[in-house]
């Protein structure tokens, strides 16, 4: 598993260009807003989820200010029925806590057994603001760095349409 440090050199090693700003451990949107660079970015939300029996997961990626219905996303992504995954499994798929879920951890998921599912609205922009597997720093990423590190951890973007 790769921790902060690690990722950073591995976004530097593949010349990604990103800013990182440190802050005071963040647990909810609400407090992330009051440490919010003032970059125009969308100011990420991440769900990490799991079907019922825990067979499949799935990361979903939504704005700070919007909510995600677990009944309509999973019509959408046809599974019968989404909950929320356990602490285990996020530790142990993405390398991270709850409070640092993160577009990142997905350099963790080494064999692709998450599915990564975007809010197609936020999807339309061009920065977007991401942990760098703490919840201590933030990342600002650039849309097309973010395609070539999904493309790198070797991850499909799928899109939702999110409330």
């Amino acid at each position: 598993m790769m921790n902060e440090k690690e990722l950073l050199v591995f976004l530097d090693a593949n010349n990604f260009v990103y800013e990182r700003m440190e802050h005071p451990a963040v647990f909810t949107c609400a407090e992330s807003e009051m440490h919010r660079p003032t970059v125009p970015a969308v100011s990420t939300k991440n769900l990490f989820l799991c079907d019922k029996k825990a067979r499949r997961f799935f990361l979903a990626v939504t704005a700070c200010e919007k909510t995600v219905k677990l009944e309509a996303l999973a019509l959408q992504i046809n599974v019968p029925h989404l909950r929320f995954a356990s602490e285990e499994n996020l530790m142990r798929l993405l390398g991270v806590t709850r409070g640092s879920v993160t577009m990142m951890g997905l350099v963790n998921d080494v064999e692709q057994v998450v599915e990564l599912w975007i809010d197609a609205e936020i999807w339309q922009s061009e920065h977007f603001l991401s942990h760098p597997l703490v919840n201590t720093a933030t990342l600002i990423l650039t849309k097309p760095d973010l395609e070539r590190f999904f493309k790198l951890t070797r991850h499909t973007l799928h899109l939702f349409e999110g409330e």
